[in-house]
């Protein structure tokens, strides 16, 4: 390991970041090293440049990707080297909006169906249920689920912030029924094949394409459409969107915002003004001729 690597993780330790963002952040900059064959510290503000227009001209890779990117150069010239340098030199790439993937109660019900492995049923019905990221449904453990207060416990979630949310006695009884039939080994609720280690969010995603090829869902779903699913269809019962930040864990109120975006009860009963346009009375007389 080179010495900026190992101050640039250090950096980001202080900092405490994510070991998620760290191996991103990580990659980013190796691969932008390597396309150019030097240390990034001998590289300038135009080699950024250079290689966002690589990645998005020849590798074809998203803006989310080229973002990323930028974020981590950003880090590293900024925080690491300590230079000088404003964010002009950092542009980032325009991310289009796009609704996201949202399912049905009736697809919810039929994709649960298709799960074969109760694990799995489980685990993605606790995505669902309390809207869990999945990175924080597969670090869950035995004492996260309190039973006599109905509450999960989210210890170090995105953002390294702890909340609880509401655990709905359906859950439960999935998850005492997977705990008696599976009678897990180790610290994790949903060890993976070493009981010391918790299942990979990886197999997770396989699961899910399974399942919904199975369920005949025309959509691409994943653990992260369960959690916005779960979102959306708390705006549809009419819960205040407020309280669906808090349970989601957004600091921001348009991150809630974007995720309750497709509501299609509610776009389904808008009234159009059409429907409200007066009937104009008929003029008596004599009918115009045509023509």
């Amino acid at each position: 390991m080179t010495p900026l690597r190992q101050r640039m993780l250090e950096d980001m330790r202080l900092r405490n970041f994510s070991p998620a963002t760290q191996r991103s952040y990580v990659h980013y900059i190796a691969a932008y090293s390597k396309y150019f064959g030097v240390s990034p510290g001998q590289l300038g503000p135009e080699a950024i440049r250079e290689y966002q227009l690589y990645m998005i001209d020849e590798r074809k890779m998203s803006p989310e990707s080229v973002n990323c990117f930028t974020s981590a150069a950003k880090f590293l010239y900024r925080v690491t080297l300590e230079l000088p340098w404003s964010n002009a030199y950092f542009t980032r790439s325009r991310v289009p909006e796009r609704l996201p993937v949202i399912l049905s109660a009736m697809a919810v019900s039929l994709f649960f169906q298709s799960v074969g492995v109760l694990k799995h049923r489980a685990l993605l019905m606790v995505c669902y249920g309390a809207g869990l990221r999945i990175q924080e449904a597969v670090q869950l453990q035995p004492a996260h689920i309190e039973s006599q207060r109905m509450l999960i416990r989210v210890e170090q979630g995105k953002g390294a912030k702890d909340r609880y949310l509401p655990l709905s006695p359906r859950l439960l009884a999935m998850v005492r029924e997977y705990w008696r039939r599976q009678q897990p080994q180790g610290p994790w609720l949903f060890p993976g094949i070493k009981p010391h280690r918790h299942i990979s969010a990886s197999t997770i995603q396989e699961m899910c394409r399974e399942a919904t090829h199975l369920a005949g869902i025309g959509k691409r779903v994943t653990a992260h459409t369960l959690r916005r699913s779960f979102a959306t269809h708390l705006l549809e019962n009419g819960e205040d969107i407020r309280v669906i930040q808090v349970l989601l864990g957004h600091k921001r109120i348009e991150t809630t915002a974007r995720y309750t975006a497709v509501t299609m009860k509610k776009i389904a009963a808008t009234v159009s003004p059409l429907d409200n346009l007066p009937e104009p009375k008929r003029k008596r007389g004599r009918p115009r001729k045509n023509g």
